[in-house]
């Protein structure tokens, strides 16, 4: 493809984004913000925000009762429907179709996307921790895998600065496995839950707390910029926040990125690879499918080029760029472990039980949170070790039943006696699930199909990855644990629930593209560039070397500001 140099000077930019997700619109921001003039790619349709068509219904309002028909699932969402509960007429808007963007399963992997402008930072589950040196010594200390480049003082400040902007509610509770932050004023627990976390620190000495959620509960103008304001208690949040209640890059980042004036956001532009200059180990631009006409383009970049296309696709850009000379198994593998050491949290396990007392008491609004318990096993210390590695927390939230336990349960009685019987709430219940760390195994990865396309003509990934004999060891405590701590709060009707783990189900990929210290057993270094293209920053959960067993989107967002300090320095 041969441009003029008019028409090459007319497609060139300062430093070009790919992605806007959590870690692309912090890239944009922030490159923006120093005066880059930046060019922004999502590969799936534009979106501006409000356009949330479901964000204000019922479900009785919507078609079907918001239920999808089961011949829309099997033709378009066969893969997303086994996340059941995100698989509703409000969801769809914001995932991607199976049938136009395939995979091949060697084992089964739940691959959860979302290709708009904002990607799947409309969709999150909100949930904001950071990682500790607990967590970033781990490998080290197990040796397992490579050992992380950077500590938590490395990260620590990038964490405060994010979480200004970001606005995450919670409360700091002391732990040094668990670091605490500078945090809006936590959502309160309810009562069942507040009696549950005094139990557990009397009866167990474990720490019962609000979840950290990037929801706004003192939003203000000047700190959390953008079309933002309180969170409105709708438990509405994946169609989408009309009021920019939660952090999403639609409401925050991305507005915030036009209005320096340098940003350029194109959307319905499918990366297909990296222009490189061999020699020079330079990224000269990207090559682009324009998703609309079947165009390819080529943009150019003057300075860095950032990787935030998410953990998958991000390493499958690298992937597909090859040449047979320098880099013939994709650019920055010269490691060997592009695609590699595939990880994601294991969860579905746990237990629930019901409660007495607080009958005149009944929960107001729709708190989008709950409580959350940090890991208690493999610390720092003799009482805490188990026959497995690493660790896991739980989160969890009780409520009280309503009218629907009539629809469950069977009930014979009938007329005045049921409707009256319907009009009192329930029972209070406390359900809790785990999430567990996953390790990180150069076993589980994914490769490039070339012999399958996606509907944009790109190829598509195979994956290879299980969870193994660690996880499995873990899972064990998981289910027993959650049973112990509700029976030592006084739980009745304990019951315990596993349901089979895949890879993907979390919806937290990590680890394609890790970060090390030695270029022949990672791919990028401590500043997220690549080894072997230093302009090509990768920033997202590709990045990961190790899990933890935290929610991971706030160490992509403090690495991502992180990598673009270190890009503007250099």
């Amino acid at each position: 493809m041969n441009f003029s140099k008019a028409n090459q000077n007319d497609r060139t930019y300062d430093a070009i984004v790919v992605g806007t997700g959590i870690s692309g619109g912090w890239a944009a921001m922030e490159l923006c913000q120093k005066g880059l003039k930046t060019l922004v790619l999502e590969r799936g349709r534009m979106l501006q925000h409000g356009d949330y068509p479901y964000a204000s219904l019922d479900d009785w309002e919507i078609k079907y009762n918001n239920l999808l028909p089961r011949s829309v699932k099997q033709k378009h969402y066969y893969k997303l429907s086994r996340k059941e509960y995100i698989a509703r007429q409000s969801d769809v808007p914001f995932f991607c179709k199976d049938d136009e963007y395939p995979y091949t399963e060697k084992r089964r992997f739940d691959w959860i996307r979302g290709y708009q402008v904002g990607g799947r930072s409309l969709t999150w589950g909100r949930q904001t921790y950071r990682l500790s040196d607990l967590d970033f010594e781990a490998n080290l200390r197990d040796g397992i895998a490579v050992d992380w480049p950077i500590r938590y003082a490395d990260l620590k400040p990038w964490y405060d600065y994010v979480e200004r902007f970001v606005g995450v509610s919670g409360q700091n509770e002391g732990l040094s496995h668990f670091p605490d932050g500078n945090y809006l004023p936590a959502m309160p627990l309810n009562c069942v839950e507040e009696d549950f976390k005094v139990a557990m620190g009397k009866q167990l000495n474990r720490v019962v707390t609000s979840g950290r959620a990037a929801h706004l509960t003192a939003y203000d103008p000047k700190i959390h910029l953008g079309p933002r304001g309180n969170c409105q208690y709708r438990d509405r949040c994946r169609r989408g926040c009309p009021f920019g209640g939660y952090f999403s890059s639609l409401s925050s980042t991305l507005p915030v990125a036009e209005q320096t004036g340098n940003l350029t956001l194109r959307a319905d532009s499918a990366v297909k690879q990296l222009l490189v200059d061999p020699a020079g180990q330079r990224a000269k631009g990207v090559l682009v499918r324009d998703t609309q006409s079947g165009q390819d383009l080529e943009f150019f970049s003057r300075g860095p080029v950032f990787l935030c296309a998410s953990t998958l696709n991000s390493t499958a850009i690298l992937l597909n760029t090859r040449d047979g000379n320098y880099y013939p198994d994709g650019l920055g593998n010269s490691s060997g472990q592009l695609g590699r050491n595939l990880m994601d949290h294991h969860h579905r396990i746990g237990a629930y039980a019901d409660f007495d007392g607080h009958n005149d008491q009944y929960n107001k609004g729709r708190r989008p949170n709950g409580f959350y318990i940090p890991r208690f096993v493999n610390l720092n210390d003799k009482n805490s070790q188990r026959g497995y590695l690493r660790g896991f927390g739980y989160q969890g939230s009780g409520s009280r039943s309503n009218w629907m336990r009539a629809v469950r349960e069977l009930d014979t009685t009938i007329g005045p006696e049921l409707k009256e019987k319907m009009l009192r709430p329930g029972g209070w219940r406390i359900g809790m699930t785990a999430f567990g760390e996953s390790l990180p195994n150069p076993g589980n990865r994914i490769t490039l199909n070339h012999d399958l396309l996606d509907k944009d003509g790109l190829p598509t990934l195979i994956m290879d990855a299980a969870f193994g004999e660690n996880e499995r060891a873990m899972r064990k405590e998981m289910k027993i644990a959650a049973a112990e701590m509700l029976d030592a709060a006084g739980g009745k009707n304990i019951a315990t629930y596993e349901t089979e783990a895949h890879p993907g189900f979390s919806i937290h990929e990590m680890g394609t593209a890790r970060m090390g210290r030695d270029p022949k057993t990672s791919v990028l270094n401590a500043h997220n560039q690549v080894w072997d293209c230093p302009n090509v920053y990768v920033t997202d959960g590709a990045a990961m070397v190790s899990a933890a067993c935290v929610n991971p989107s706030n160490t992509y967002m403090a690495l991502t500001a992180r990598a673009v300090a270190h890009a503007i320095k250099e």
